[in-house]
């Protein structure tokens, strides 16, 4: 996004709530809904599913004995992509969503399955950029991570992985190795980068695999040599420094943490345990140690992404013609036609004053026929009063037209005028219909139940004062896409 678009888009909007981030929930010590994500440009492979599934049961069990009996994996959603072999125990997804890029705020998988970073190959790693005890933003593995089990030897097993780079995301800690500093000199020794100190091994350098020597200008050794650990240990720390290792169980704490190593840990969290910064997370202090003795396996949900359902519903009441909100409304919604709506997605159009009434059922976008018959029957025209409930049940039933139910499909709903009815009591219906409402208001008078719509309903909610421009609700309907990470249907308007 250009730098004026950004600054236009904060200028415009009032964003009513918190850009979507992780759905996890904490409940009595187990982690619910944990989102996991499968790039559509993965290649379809059924052993990545297996195996995120077998991943996430070492994990609870590991997780479990790290956090002292506290904590564990109770349920976890895994996205599975369009482009995949469907599936009738598949569900499709309702506010679950996928987007590597961080720039779609409705993002939020916690961990995602695609192609290796050129950086990073094929390792596990965690985009954390907050400060210490901040949580971080995902979980990256790659597909051959999933399913190469040759690579298990080095990084240990992918439970254990998990374990640490759930730590990264959950607890914002740190690793307690450092590749640019692997040695330290603490008095008249050289010692590894690690915690804790217990942990036994051999310097050798990596080219020679001889002993390593003394570099006299740095007194520290010499370049090319690294710190290879025993594979038999008896010490029990530190899942942040080598989770790899069969005896490493615990996180490092106050009675063993190497305060002198100069590790990611040490810097960020100015020298604090990794345990330290663990128990005094929201997360261990909801809990009561002992409290928990035996703990379930993960349940999973397997969701699939179907073909993107929308339905536009517009107000055209009198106060649209005011301002030229309805012009501007005809503006934001002929963009979201024309460039925003992905490929293959249906569109329906419901306009609503007084009363509701459908201007176009759903329809496939295939290719720019569709798109030109839509932009046609956009409304150019206010008058009458504001039912919202009106146009919300109308958008319900054009949405279920397709296969018989509106679970999971979406309305996008914009209007400017307090309501002249009781929106609230068609709060349950929009409830039991599973529809997701994202809600755009225009203007000082809108209605408030419009953003306990979109945040009931897992939607997203913008606001846009009458002193912008069309790019303001330009930016809105931009701003809500599909979620599923596959950018090859978006649509791309060349200049």
């Amino acid at each position: 996004m250009a730098l004026w678009n950004l600054f236009a888009v904060i200028l415009a909007f009032e964003i009513l709530g918190p850009a979507k981030c992780s759905m996890v929930k904490l409940n009595n010590g187990g982690y619910e809904d944990i989102v996991i994500a499968i790039n559509p440009g993965v290649p379809e492979d059924p052993k990545i599913i297996e195996n995120i599934q077998n991943m996430l049961k070492e994990a609870t069990t590991y997780l479990f004995q790290a956090t002292k009996k506290r904590l564990f994996i109770r349920n976890v959603k895994i996205l599975i992509p369009l482009t995949w072999s469907s599936d009738p125990n598949y569900i499709k997804p309702k506010t679950e969503t996928y987007d590597k890029s961080g720039v779609k705020i409705e993002a939020n998988a916690d961990v995602i399955i695609t192609i290796p970073h050129l950086k990073y190959g094929d390792d596990p790693y965690t985009l954390q950029y907050g400060r210490c005890g901040e949580a971080g933003k995902y979980i990256h593995f790659t597909p051959n991570f999933m399913v190469d089990d040759k690579l298990l030897s080095a990084y240990g097993s992918r439970g254990r992985v998990f374990v640490h780079e759930w730590a990264h995301f959950r607890w914002g800690v740190f690793d307690e190795y450092d590749q640019d500093n692997p040695f330290y000199i603490t008095g008249t020794n050289v010692e590894a980068t690690r915690c804790s100190l217990d942990i036994t091994g051999s310097n050798t350098n990596q080219d020679t695999v001889l002993n390593c020597n003394f570099d006299g200008t740095t007194g520290l050794y010499e370049e090319g040599c690294v710190f290879v650990p025993n594979r038999d240990q008896f010490a029990m720390e530190s899942i942040m420094y080598m989770q790899s290792l069969s005896s490493v169980t615990e996180f490092c704490d106050a009675s063993n943490h190497n305060i002198e190593a100069p590790s990611l840990q040490n810097r960020i969290c100015n020298s604090r345990s990794t345990w330290d910064v663990i128990s005094n997370s929201a997360d261990i202090k909801s809990t009561v140690p002992g409290t928990i003795t035996n703990i379930p396996e993960p349940t999973f949900t397997l969701l699939q992404y179907k073909e993107r359902v929308v339905t536009l519903v517009l107000d055209v009441s009198g106060s649209m013609a005011q301002n030229d909100r309805i012009g501007r409304l005809y503006q934001a919604a002929e963009v979201f036609i024309i460039q925003i709506i992905e490929y293959d997605s249906f569109v329906g159009i419901v306009q609503f004053s007084s009363s509701a009434s459908v201007t176009s059922q759903l329809v496939q976008i295939y290719n720019d026929a569709q798109r030109t018959k839509l932009k046609a029957l956009l409304p150019k025209s206010a008058s009458g009063g504001t039912h919202i409930c009106s146009g919300i049940l109308s958008g319900i039933e054009v949405n279920k037209k397709l296969d018989g139910s509106s679970y999971g499909t979406e309305i996008i709903l914009l209007s400017d005028g307090e309501d002249n009815y009781d929106t609230k009591l068609c709060f349950p219906n929009i409830m039991s219909s599973g529809v997701i409402i994202h809600t755009i208001a225009l203007g000082p008078n809108a209605a408030k139940e419009l953003e306990d719509i979109a945040h009931m309903t897992g939607g997203l909610t913008f606001s846009a004062s009458d002193k912008v421009d069309a790019n303001a609700l330009i930016d809105a309907f931009s701003g809500i896409s599909a979620g599923n990470g596959d950018i090859t249907n978006e649509a791309i308007q060349v200049y």
